[in-house]
Parts: structure tokens; sequence; C-alpha cells
């Protein structure tokens, strides 16, 4: 039998930038805080084909409906009936440095990364996460293709599940962002991951635009130098659906030091 449809509220916390979807022509990775304090990863979550109604930021709650998604073995992965989504606040301030967003995290800080993949490898979960790395190296922007490949194009051209197409296609960006940084564990060699935060990718496209060939500066004084030395920097975290034992940085926490 399948899982029944269940009403949830939801603070979200995480969305990246959008991708090509099987179906749906382009999802974004999409996570949350339930009201039991619990973490949730929605899926599809094509927010380009959302109504303007529907259209959250992140710490916004949320309700919908909700069951247990279909082919993913992740725990906290759940499929969302868009349909049903509708915005119930206004989102968390950042006043008194961030203190609202700190008190809804306090409970589900995790020691570090090393310690979230060693319990994923023991129990299978969790494959999302929160936690401070107790030190980032530097922002590493490798160069990638600049267009989708053609199984991609094609994707985004299939017709829409959920709505009409937006004005303007997907644009892909032509660089990949990634984090080094340090856990506080005496065994950690170190990581180096990906950042597909919606910010990093969206800050991209309007600086580039702006600034012409003088973006990296900018973008690396804001997420580089700001996010090591000015920035209380955490890492939201999760792993690939077709690759669990990957992890990516989902989302930025960044209060001042």
């Amino acid at each position: 039998m399948p899982e029944q449809w269940v009403s949830k509220r939801v603070l979200i916390v995480v969305r990246t930038y959008p991708t090509p979807a099987v179906k749906g022509v382009e999802v974004s990775c999409t996570a949350g805080i339930t009201d039991d304090g619990q973490w949730i990863r929605l899926f599809p979550v094509p927010y380009r084909f959302l109504e303007a109604d529907q259209r959250f930021r992140k710490y916004q709650t949320i309700s919908a409906n909700f069951r247990r998604a279909r082919g993913d073995q992740r725990p906290e992965s759940y499929n969302i009936d868009v349909d049903s989504l509708k915005i119930r606040s206004q989102p968390l301030t950042t006043r008194n440095n961030w203190a609202e967003r700190k008190a809804v995290l306090a409970g589900l800080t995790a020691p570090s990364l090393c310690a979230l993949e060693t319990e994923r490898e023991q129990k299978g979960a969790p494959t999302l996460g929160f936690f401070r790395p107790s030190e980032i190296g530097h922002l590493e922007i490798r160069e990638t293709s600049p267009n989708w490949s053609e199984a991609q194009l094609a994707r985004l051209q299939q017709n829409p599940l959920f709505g009409p197409m937006p004005s303007r296609q997907l644009e892909k960006l032509p660089y990949e962002f990634r984090y080094r940084f340090k856990c506080d564990e005496a065994a950690c060699e170190g990581h180096n991951l990906m950042c597909t935060d919606w910010e990093m990718g969206q800050a991209y496209r309007s600086w580039k635009q702006q600034y012409g060939d003088g973006w990296e500066e900018k973008y690396r004084q804001r997420f580089e130098t700001e996010m090591i030395e000015l920035n209380d920097t955490h890492f939201y975290v999760g792993t690939v659906h077709r690759f669990p034992g990957t992890w990516l940085i989902v989302g930025l926490f960044y209060p001042r030091k």
C-alpha cells in the first residue's frame, strides 16, 4: 500500500540552485525542519514553476501535504503535493545576530561532518545535517562547461508537470564552487565539498552581469574573505541520492563572529 499524504508544517532552511530533472523539467533541492524538530528533504520543488503566492523564501514556514519519497532510501526524503503548498509565516529575521534562526537550529547542530559521516555509515542516517567547521581553508572556483549537455537540455525542454514554462530557460553555471575545510576531530584529514546553495549561484549570475570580468573579486570577498574572517560560518550538508556516500554543502549559515 502506498503511504498516505500527511499535512506538515516545515521551516525552510535550504534551497539549492536548480538542476535539470528527469521529471518536471527542473528542480531545486529543498530542506527544512518540521514542527517536531526533524530534518525533512522536499522533492520535487519546481521553484520557478510555483505560483507567485507559493514562492517561499528561506526561513519561512510553509504547510503542505507530504509522503515518504518513492525510490529514495534517504529517511528524510519526502514528496510534496505542490498544489497544497501554502506560506504560513514571514521569514525569521537576522536581528540580534540571527538569534531567532540560532534558536531553531540549536538542537540540530552536529559536532562535525566527520561525525555525520560515521553515524550515516553505521546507521544509514542522517543524510542531512548542520555543523560548524573548525577551519575553512579557502573557496575553490572550478571552471566547468558553460552549456548544458544534450540530455540535460532535453530535460529542460520537456513539458512541465507543474504550471507553464518559465519565461527564460534555466541558466547553466559555468563554475563549480567548493569549500576546503577541516572538522574539529583529531582524525580529520580535511574535506573538499561542492556548495550548491542557491545564494551562491544567484550571486554569480548577478555579479557577472554587473561587474563583467571583475565578478570574481567581489565573489571572493563575500564567500571567501567574509565567510572565513568575519562570519561564524556553519554548513548545511546533504548526501546525493545516487551516491549515498557523497556529501554536498547545500546551504550556508553565517551570522557575524
